[in-house]
């Protein structure tokens, strides 16, 4: 694929799900959509409030390419954590944009502004 890279935050996936906000509010076609292996998890455990909200999340997770934890990520997840005060799931999720020079898509840009080099797209203008 010749567009951008995208790695959705866990708070993306749910409100995709709840049509809050659609794909084309940040991707175009040609652009790849990635999760964290800690996106994927936290979305998949989610409490639904619905089978079909569960179906749309199973969905939208199968069509995305999960970033698996790698030396490389796991190296990037523990100098974030020692720099900044940052849950580890997030920095996860940071170290995983980064390594793989993907751009975040977050509603929770506070959590992760403070990191250097990062790239963030919040799709949902009021939060």
């Amino acid at each position: 694929m010749s567009g951008k890279t995208y790695i959705l935050d866990t708070n993306i996936i749910i409100y995709l799900s709840q049509e809050k906000i659609r794909i084309s509010d940040f991707a175009t076609k040609g652009d790849s959509l990635c999760l964290s292996i800690i996106t994927y998890m936290e979305s998949l455990g989610y409490q639904f409030k619905s089978k079909e909200e569960e179906i749309i999340v199973n969905t939208l997770c199968d069509s995305c390419d999960i970033i698996n934890l790698t030396k490389q990520i796991t190296e990037k997840t523990i100098e974030i954590s020692k720099q900044f005060k940052i849950k580890l799931p997030d920095a996860i999720i940071a170290a995983s944009a980064l390594i793989s020079n993907a751009v975040l898509i977050t509603a929770n840009v506070k959590d992760f502004k403070m990191i250097d080099g990062i790239s963030i797209v919040n799709p949902i203008p009021d939060k």
